[in-house]
């Protein structure tokens, strides 16, 4: 069995408007115990998701996924737009992201 679980997080960003959002789906891998409920954690308190009162706030949708997904995801990731603008403008997500 594998030791890690991997998850495909459509993750809601901000600051592109007043009440207005972008959402980039962003590849996670976790331990192998990890949940959902952990995994939507994670999500919000990561650099430019929208906050709220509550974790689902930040989440459009979240699932396990195999590997081989969540590798494919990883070099998707490395072309978005959105991530590249945001690595360079919060050091902080550059050990996100890679």
């Amino acid at each position: 069995m594998d030791e890690y679980k991997y998850w495909r997080v459509v993750c809601r960003y901000g600051h592109v408007g007043k009440k207005k959002e972008v959402s980039v789906p962003r590849y996670l891998q976790t331990d192998n115990n990890c949940v959902l409920m952990d995994v939507l954690e994670i999500v919000s308190e990561m650099p430019g998701v929208k906050k709220n009162n509550t974790i689902l706030y930040s989440v459009a949708s979240a699932k396990a996924i195999n590997k081989k997904e969540y590798e494919s995801g990883k070099e998707a990731e490395k072309e978005n737009f959105y991530l590249q603008k945001l690595m360079r403008f919060n050091k902080k997500t550059e050990a996100i992201i890679a």
